[in-house]
C-alpha cells in the first residue's frame, strides 16, 4: 500500500526539519518537497494530503490550498500558529495542529537560561577570556544576583508556570500577570504571587519575562509605556513572540539608559538582520529563536506532527487540532 504524501521544505534545507529525523517521518509518509510540487505543480498537487510546516519557509496560502484537492490537514511544527491563516485554512475543509506542551519544558529552559547569562554576564565572561589583554576583570563585568531577585512573569500558561517552578527553586520572589488568577494551591507551590494589574508587577520586578501567546490584544503588549515602568535596573526578557515586545520602544529605553539589560529569544524580523541596534548593546543578548531548538524537542516536534496527520489523514481527530 502507497504511503500518504506530504508536502514539506526539502528536510535539511533552509527552513526545513532536519535530515536527521527523515525516518520518523519516511516511515509513515512520502515526502514531496517544496522545489518538487513547484517544478510539477499538475502531476503531483492530487497526491498531497498533509502540509507539514516548519518555521516560516513554507506559506500556506490561498493559491496553494485552491491548488490541493485532497489536503486534509495542515500540521505546524510548535506551538505559535500566528504564522498560518486558520480561518482561511479551515474554509477549504482543512484541518491545523500544532504541537503544544512538547516545548514546554525547553522554552521556560532557554528563558531561565536567558535571565541567568544576563544577569551574571556570562557571555562577557567568555569573551573576555577570549580577548582579554589583562587578568583584571574590570568593575564592569560584575553581574547581579538571580537568587533573592524578583521575577515578573507575564503570561502563566504552561510555560510561564514551568518557568515559575524553576525560579523557585533559586529562591526568588515570583509575581505573576494573567488573564486568569491561577488556583491558590497552585500559586503555593511555587511561592508565586498574582498581580492583578501588570503595571504592579514591572514596578516591582528586577526580572520580567514575557510568555504570552501573540494575539492582536498582545501585539506590542510592552511598549514605551511599558518600559518607562520597570525599574532603571531591571532587565526584560522575550520567549513569547518578537511583535509581543514594541522592538523601536525598546532600542529607546536601552539607549536612554531607562532599563538595566534585555534578553530576548524571540524578535521581529526572525532572525536580526547584522546591524540592527539592538545587536549593538553590551547589555543585550539576542537569539535567533532557539527556545525549543533541542535534540529531544524537535524529535518530539516531529513525532507529534506525524500523529496528529495520520489522525487527521484516517479520519480521526487530532490529538492537537487548533480551532478558532
Amino acid at each position: 500500500m502507497a504511503k500518504p504524501c506530504i508536502l514539506a521544505t526539502r528536510l535539511g534545507a533552509p527552513g526545513g526539519i532536519y535530515q536527521c529525523y527523515a525516518p520518523c517521518i519516511e516511515k509513515h509518509f512520502t515526502i514531496i518537497t517544496t522545489e518538487e510540487f513547484t517544478q510539477n505543480r499538475q502531476n503531483l498537487a492530487g497526491n498531497i494530503e498533509a502540509v507539514f510546516v516548519w518555521g516560516g519557509a513554507l506559506k500556506v496560502d490561498r493559491d496553494l490550498l485552491q491548488s490541493l484537492p485532497y489536503l486534509k490537514v495542515v500540521v505546524n511544527g510548535g506551538v505559535g500558529v500566528d504564522h498560518l491563516d486558520i480561518p482561511l485554512i479551515n474554509s477549504f475543509g482543512v484541518k491545523v495542529c500544532n504541537t503544544p506542551e512538547v516545548v514546554d519544558n525547553a522554552t521556560a529552559d532557554i528563558g531561565m537560561g536567558l535571565m541567568l547569562a544576563s544577569a551574571r554576564k556570562i557571555l562577557d565572561g567568555h569573551n573576555y577570556l577570549v580577548c582579554h589583554d589583562s587578568d583584571d576583570l574590570l568593575e564592569s563585568s560584575m553581574g547581579t544576583d538571580v537568587s533573592g531577585a524578583t521575577l515578573g512573569i507575564i503570561g502563566m500558561g504552561r510555560i510561564g508556570y514551568k518557568v515559575a517552578k524553576r525560579a523557585s527553586a533559586f529562591d526568588m520572589k515570583i509575581l505573576y500577570h494573567n488573564r486568569n488568577r491561577r488556583l491558590e494551591e497552585e500559586e503555593r507551590a511555587v511561592g508565586a504571587s498574582y498581580c492583578a494589574k501588570m503595571e504592579d508587577l514591572l514596578r516591582s520586578s528586577d526580572f520580567v519575562m514575557v510568555v504570552v501567546n501573540l494575539s492582536p490584544q498582545t501585539h506590542k503588549l510592552i511598549g514605551a509605556k511599558e518600559l518607562a515602568m520597570l525599574k532603571p535596573t531591571a532587565t526584560l526578557i522575550n520567549i513569547s513572540r518578537g511583535p509581543v515586545v514594541d522592538q523601536d520602544a525598546l532600542v529607546d529605553a536601552l539607549q536612554r539608559k531607562a532599563i538595566g539589560a534585555a534578553a530576548l529569544d524571540v524578535t521581529y524580523p526572525e532572525p536580526l538582520p547584522r546591524g540592527h541596534p539592538l545587536l549593538s548593546f553590551p547589555n543585550v543578548i539576542v537569539l535567533p529563536h532557539m527556545g525549543t531548538h533541542t535534540r529531544e524537542t524537535s524529535g518530539v516536534m516531529v513525532e507529534r506532527m506525524v500523529t496528529n496527520a495520520l489522525a487527521a489523514l484516517s479520519g480521526d481527530t487530532p490529538p492537537n487540532e487548533v480551532k478558532v
